[in-house]
């Protein structure tokens, strides 16, 4: 099946661009509930997996007692404000750890006050800064419960083949290989119904299960718990867990990547539009959320039907779901 017509950005009275994709609902059992364009593409789910990679670390146990901010912050892509650096530096040090030893690079931080802070002191951005420090202050914590070396981020390493074997597990699919993230870390291909497989298996997870379900509820209550952590303010992540209010836990990924963990309704959902465009993955991603009961429509306007500004803050474009989606 090819991709199916998602998003449409209008400028004036006519369609100037439109966003293609795929997107896949799967239930409790794991079947497809509902599918558009072609459920078995293989893509890399980028960010959007990362509950999923810090999943075989909390199962091992070696999480108990840690905060839900910090779990929340091992699923995040922040953007550096000093709530997600100060966390991950406290983090760090309650390990014997410093930000030396993470493994994902820097870059500067998208939160503004972050980033002038830094200018204004004259210094340059660290890895704190870096939206997936959290992720990686949980892979040291994981090599260290495994006690195994520091160079964590290696396909190779054990922190990673625990990894691979759960995302492998979770998605009911063997992974056909990975390609090495902005983070420095593998991330596994899978399927688009694999990866909303995945995401059904966190929202039909329960207490009284083994540890794996039990860990699956720790996750998916600390993204609901703390929705700025996850991502920041003026996110769609954020803005849609608070929207959702306790009904569901999203997360973007790069290049067109969403995928959403509905707890009462026992689904899960996962897109990626073709052309990579972050933007129509946030509209698509709402406009399911309305379409499965989740999110009333007003609530879902903000990222459902944006209007395009130019640099006057005239309205002159606006975002639309294209006919029959979804």
């Amino acid at each position: 099946m090819t991709a199916a017509d998602m998003v449409d950005l209008w400028r004036g009275d006519r369609v100037e661009s439109r966003h293609r994709g795929h997107a896949v609902v799967c239930d409790a059992s794991g079947g497809v509930v509902a599918a558009w364009g072609d459920a078995t593409a293989t893509i890399y789910p980028r960010s959007s997996c990362k509950m999923l990679q810090a999943l075989p670390w909390v199962e091992s146990g070696a999480a108990a007692g840690l905060g839900d901010d910090l779990l929340a912050l091992a699923c995040a892509s922040h953007q550096g404000a000093a709530m997600h650096t100060r966390r991950v530096a406290g983090w760090l040090a309650a390990m014997g750890m410093s930000e030396a030893d993470l493994r994902c690079g820097a870059h500067p931080p998208q939160d503004r006050a972050a980033a002038e802070a830094l200018i204004r002191a004259g210094e340059p951005p660290c890895q704190l800064h870096n939206n997936c420090s959290g992720k990686h202050a949980g892979f040291l914590a994981f090599a260290r419960h495994l006690r195994a070396g520091p160079e964590y981020v290696t396909p190779d390493h054990p922190v990673q083949r625990a990894v691979r074997a759960s995302f492998e597990e979770v998605t009911g699919e063997t992974s056909p290989g990975h390609g090495i993230d902005g983070c420095s870390a593998p991330n596994f291909a899978t399927s688009l119904a694999g990866l909303a497989r995945a995401m059904a298996g966190f929202a039909a997870a329960r207490e009284t299960g083994g540890a794996r379900a039990r860990a699956m509820v720790r996750l998916r209550t600390a993204m609901m718990a703390h929705p700025e952590l996850v991502a920041g303010e003026g996110r769609a992540c954020t803005g849609l867990m608070r929207a959702l209010a306790g009904r569901g836990a999203v997360k973007t990924g790069a290049e067109g990547v969403f995928v959403a963990i509905l707890p009462g309704a026992g689904l899960g959902v996962a897109l990626k539009i073709a052309d990579g465009a972050g933007r129509a993955a946030e509209a698509a991603v709402a406009g399911l959320l309305v379409r499965l009961g989740v999110l009333e429509r007003d609530a879902a306007v903000p990222w459902l039907a944006p209007g395009q500004r130019n640099w006057r803050g005239m309205v002159t474009g606006r975002l639309a779901l294209a006919p029959g989606f979804p």
